[in-house]
């Protein structure tokens, strides 16, 4: 009999390349999400368009015992929509009721594993103040200080999860992603992260032209590739191994170099303007020394791989609306 599978938040960038990956790995497959996937249609056997806030909701998605529930739904976005303090409310509430709802409708359904899907955006603030030597060691998180509301919601969720797994023996695994990005993710309209939204400019200018930073530049960060992020989901979920634990990449790159490799792989001449805008903390890199150690994993391919795959897709799409 095979195995099943439940991904909440699967009409989501990642949940949509985890329902691809577990029917490859012959699982079968629930995925449930406000919306469908954008830009490809979901290979889940069955696909149930929910809003996990609503706990009776919650029961009817989770009304049996799964061999692996997968918890990615969360009210998110990049920097423009983060930072700006406008939805810290909606936040806050809309993703800590979904993870509230979630883990009791597991634990009365005797669910098996469970993967939660937090932050770089918990650590503390005061570690990532330079950017050339930012600390994101796990165990860095307390005393806590997150730049962010979202950040603080991925902390008190954390928590909830080993609450859970100490109260009622559940097994829950924790991972805190590092900006993970790649083909089929957010690309415009304001929740799209730096990677998408630098190719995105580079597609959309012309040779000879400019494109605009937000920041300084110079803050860094890592960048982790989405077929990398769902080997290292996997992996947790399968171990014996709780976390939390970085699940991210350790190249560190500053934003200007970023946009400068985008730039080189387009072949275009396109300069640099940067201007005022939402950048985060200075600096945020994924510490990889207990990951390496706990699971015997750490990514394989170089950034520079992960982005020529996703200017690629992001150029298709920026020529098929310009010629829609």
């Amino acid at each position: 009999m095979k195995k099943t599978a439940l991904v909440l938040g699967a009409g989501g960038f990642i949940g949509g390349h985890l329902v691809k990956r577990l029917k490859r790995d012959g699982m079968q497959v629930r995925g449930v999400d406000l919306k469908h996937n954008e830009f490809s249609k979901s290979p889940a056997d069955e696909f149930v368009i929910a809003d996990l806030r609503e706990q009776s909701a919650v029961r009817a998605v989770i009304d049996q015992r799964f061999d692996e529930v997968y918890q990615l739904a969360a009210d998110m976005g990049g920097a423009g929509y983060i930072f700006t303090g406008e939805n810290d409310a909606d936040i806050m509430h809309n993703s800590a009721l979904i993870n509230l709802n979630v883990l009791d409708a597991c634990r009365q359904k005797g669910v098996g594993r469970i993967f939660y899907s937090s932050s770089a955006c918990m650590y503390p603030e005061h570690n990532q103040l330079d950017p050339d030597n930012p600390n994101c060691e796990e165990s860095s998180a307390y005393p806590a200080n997150p730049d962010s509301e979202y950040g603080w919601e991925k902390l008190f969720s954390e928590r909830l999860y080993l609450a859970y797994a100490r109260n009622y023996g559940m097994d829950c695994h924790i991972a805190r992603y590092h900006n993970i990005f790649g083909p089929e993710g957010t690309w415009t309209g304001g929740k799209e992260k730096a990677p998408a939204a630098l190719c995105r400019k580079v597609a959309e200018t012309p040779d000879g032209g400019r494109i605009q930073v937000w920041g300084d530049g110079l803050q860094t960060r890592s960048f982790l590739f989405i077929d990398e992020c769902i080997e290292g989901t996997i992996r947790l979920l399968r171990s014996n191994f709780a976390g939390p634990v970085n699940i991210g990449s350790t190249e560190m790159i500053s934003i200007n170099d970023l946009a400068r490799m985008i730039i080189g792989l387009s072949g275009k001449r396109i300069e640099i303007e940067n201007v005022n805008g939402f950048q985060g903390v200075r600096g945020r890199n994924s510490d990889n020394r207990l990951i390496r150690q706990a699971l015997g994993w750490a990514p394989s391919q170089p950034l520079k791989a992960g982005i020529a795959k996703t200017l690629k897709w992001i150029d298709e799409r920026v020529h098929e609306h310009a010629f829609a």
